[in-house]
């Protein structure tokens, strides 16, 4: 299975636009998954990027750029290891969240 460190820049930045996504599924941003946002920042080196990434924290990347198709294979179970990881952060799933979670998963498996 790959490692987070195994993605290149443009999959590292794909992966921060379906956090920031998932962080918006309850159409409400927690402090928690800023956390985790945040964490993720300093993980996959995007310090250059931390400004953009905090713009879809304060409004969600359009749909269009996240588009499941466009995960590579190999990373996938990552992408959605990290979106779990975002959504569950407060503690709280919301069904929407989870409904979208399942959706994802559907479509990257």
């Amino acid at each position: 299975m790959a490692s987070i460190t195994d993605l290149d820049r443009e999959d590292r930045l794909r992966l921060m636009r379906f956090v920031c996504a998932f962080a918006w599924a309850d159409l409400e941003v927690q402090d928690d998954e800023k956390v985790v946002v945040e964490r993720l920042i300093k993980t996959l080196d995007l310090e250059a990027d931390r400004e953009q990434i905090m713009r879809w924290l304060k409004s969600p990347p359009p749909p269009e750029d996240v588009d499941p198709t466009r995960v590579p294979r190999a990373h996938r179970q990552l992408f959605l290891d990290a979106a779990r990881a975002v959504f569950s952060a407060d503690g709280v799933i919301d069904p929407k969240e989870q409904e979208n979670f399942e959706l994802l998963e559907q479509l990257m498996i």
